[in-house]
C-alpha cells in the first residue's frame, strides 16, 4: 500500500500510551490513523508530512516502557 503522510501527532521525547494516535496517513482518499501498539517514548520520527511511504517503511520508533 502506498500512502501520503498527512500529519504527525507526536514529537521526539513524548511519552505515548498504547492506542494513542502517532500520525495520520492518506491512501485512496481515505484518512488512516496509525496507533501505538505499545506504551513508550518516541525516539525517532523517520517521516515528515508530505512524504510518500510504502508498506514496511519505518515511520516512528518507540522505546517500550517496561
Amino acid at each position: 500500500m502506498v500512502a501520503n503522510v498527512l500529519s504527525i501527532s507526536v514529537s521526539i521525547g513524548d511519552a505515548i500510551a498504547k492506542g494513542e494516535v502517532l500520525l495520520l496517513l492518506e491512501s485512496m482518499k481515505m484518512e488512516i490513523p496509525v496507533l501505538s501498539e505499545i506504551p513508550g517514548t518516541v525516539v525517532e520520527i523517520a517521516v515528515a508530512p508530505g512524504d510518500v511511504i510504502q508498506e514496511g517503511d519505518l515511520l516512528i520508533r518507540l522505546e517500550e516502557k517496561p
